[in-house]
């Protein structure tokens, strides 16, 4: 067992999340109770990984995206005033980080990302050096049966000119909007979560291959690898709970 105030003093400390310009509220964002036995994480506070986490008997939820975004209207109705209910009927703690958890260098998306996929980072890049960068030796046929190998899926390819892959780009989620600085970083390749209109065209006039690997897909291992550590920390039972996204 232990206090939730010493849990977020730890992952305030591993995290650093005032070091981020996020788009929500890191670390607690609904207050449950103050003895923390079981660690329940996610990669998003959906209403089914909740109530999930409410049956296997978690005292806190730790998920990559939480409830409170910059821009919603702030009400508590519908859907959000269903997740809150639930979380506060089953005095459940809910803790979200967003950039923080993808940017860490042990725990984070993109670390634990390239270490599935046989990538190291020895650059970064993007906004707030998010992306990652690393030299490799294949082909991009081999990056993408890698990638299906290790996410369980097929990527969505969009091939540049051919050229054999030395440098490698990745960024979790959706962070098509760094593929410009990818291909300005040397990158070969670039893999993400997700594709816009405008990346197709810039895969094939810069010859950068583009690979889209899912939003989820890329983004389902943070949150357990930081659970696990947090839990390993104070001796507390941890479990990762996987709600389905096809995204």
């Amino acid at each position: 067992m232990a206090d939730r105030i010493e849990l977020l003093s730890w992952l305030q400390q591993t995290l650093q999340p005032d070091a981020f310009r996020d788009y929500g509220p890191n670390g607690l964002q609904v207050e449950g109770r103050r003895e923390v036995r079981r660690v329940v994480s996610g990669v998003t506070a959906s209403l089914a990984l909740i109530e999930a986490a409410v049956v296997a008997g978690a005292d806190l939820l730790l998920v990559h995206h939480g409830l409170f975004w910059r821009g919603q209207d702030g009400r508590l109705t519908g859907w959000l005033a269903a997740r809150v209910r639930a979380l506060m009927a089953a005095d459940l703690n809910l803790c979200a980080y967003h950039l923080p958890l993808d940017a860490h260098p042990e725990y984070g998306n993109n670390a634990q990302l390239g270490l599935r996929l046989g990538l190291v980072a020895d650059a970064r890049f993007g906004e707030q050096n998010l992306g990652c960068c690393g030299a490799a030796e294949l082909t991009l046929a081999a990056l993408a049966q890698r990638i299906e190998a290790a996410l369980g899926r097929a990527p969505l390819v969009v091939a540049g000119d051919g050229r054999p892959l030395r440098r490698v780009a990745w960024c979790s989620g959706g962070a098509q909007g760094y593929f410009e600085a990818a291909v300005a970083a040397g990158a070969d390749a670039y893999l993400s979560g997700e594709i816009s209109e405008p990346q197709a065209h810039l895969a094939r006039e810069t010859g950068v291959a583009y690979l889209a690997c899912g939003h989820h897909a890329t983004e389902r291992y943070g949150a357990p690898a930081l659970g696990a550590a947090l839990a390993s920390q104070f001796g507390l039972e941890h479990r990762y709970i996987e709600v389905e996204n096809p995204a």
